[in-house]
């Protein structure tokens, strides 16, 4: 039987692909105590990179935000493997962090984000309410236009 967030994540029609393995030295999630730290996640969709370049310079902010939210999907198949497929361990989501690849002067930083954010807060209701930093940054790996990273609390 399914559990409450998966039974939510059903009714935002998203399915969780399998955990993308990390391209280096580091592993995609660990866990210290109740807390589990998932690594930054580019926008991977069927394992391929769904949206390259810069927003503001080729990427719209509105598909960057696109963008954020599968990178927060993939987040999400990360916290799901750390918490031996029951994401109902979850108990309140810390922290997310972005980052956005894109020219010096583009500040549309915080609206691209919220693609992640408004997914985390749909998905764990009030529990997915968290602090966040979005940075800019000139590049990001495989020429992604975003990363996000998270934080979570889980029932140990």
């Amino acid at each position: 039987m399914a559990g409450i967030i998966e039974a939510r994540l059903a009714e935002l029609g998203i399915t969780l692909p399998a955990a993308p393995a990390p391209v280096a030295n580091y592993v995609g999630w660990t866990i210290s105590g109740s807390l589990v730290v998932v690594s930054g996640q580019i926008p991977l969709q069927d394992g391929k990179l769904a949206h390259a370049g810069k927003v503001g310079a080729g990427v719209t902010p509105e598909v960057a935000s696109q963008a954020c939210r599968l990178c927060f999907i993939n987040v999400l198949a990360q916290l799901k493997a750390a918490c031996d497929g029951d994401l109902d361990r979850v108990t309140k989501v810390l922290r997310l962090g972005g980052f956005i690849a894109a020219p010096a002067d583009f500040i549309g930083h915080p609206a691209v984000m919220n693609g992640a954010s408004d997914l985390c807060v749909a998905v764990f209701g009030e529990a997915g309410k968290h602090a966040r930093s979005t940075i800019g940054v000139p590049s990001l790996p495989a020429d992604a236009c975003c990363e996000v990273e998270g934080l979570f609390e889980i029932r140990v």
